[in-house]
């Protein structure tokens, strides 16, 4: 596996890899954190990506025949939802990978990447979200990655709360 800086013209593979995340999720009823509808059908969540590539760090895990199996995008700005730190950290917007490949190392190879960025920016936290609904395991997964969990919160959506977890990485 290689990774990659990408850029606007990774946006279409990027979506991809989150429509195939949406219908593994869906198929395991786990409806609660993208819902069941393909990323790439709700052109409020095609334009999020496209902004992510335009606006921040994008790393692009490739498989041996340069596809797409991962994408990780990093910011130093956190989203307004996420509580502020007192200190310059490196955020990831956005991770994704090929639930084809799962087990294979992808994740683990892009939070370690994301460690390093932040290492050679000198930034000492790197921090992340995702969905704590339903049994928490996603949060458990990054928990396995290293990270440690901070804060919970919610935000607001039509239909109910969308349930969130912090987590953070001292690097």
């Amino acid at each position: 596996m290689k990774i990659r800086t990408g850029g606007p013209a990774d946006a279409a593979d990027i979506i991809a890899l989150l429509d195939t995340a949406i219908a593994w999720l869906a198929a395991q009823g786990r409806t609660g954190q993208w819902g069941d509808r393909p990323w790439s059908s709700r052109p409020a969540a095609v334009q999020r990506i496209h902004d992510y590539t335009r606006d921040h760090l994008v790393r692009i895990a490739e498989d041996a025949g340069g596809r797409p199996a991962g994408a990780c995008m990093l910011s130093e700005t956190p989203p307004a939802y996420a509580t502020p730190v007192a200190e310059r950290e490196l955020y990831v917007r956005s991770l994704v990978t090929d639930r084809a490949l799962s087990g294979s190392g992808i994740g683990a190879a892009l939070v370690a990447d994301a460690v390093a960025e932040a290492r050679r920016r000198g930034i000492g936290l790197l921090r992340v979200d995702c969905y704590a609904g339903d049994d928490r395991r996603l949060v458990g997964q990054y928990r396995a990655l290293g990270f440690t969990e901070t804060d919970a919160f919610e935000v607001e959506q039509p239909g109910g709360p969308w349930p969130g977890q912090l987590l953070e990485i001292r690097v």
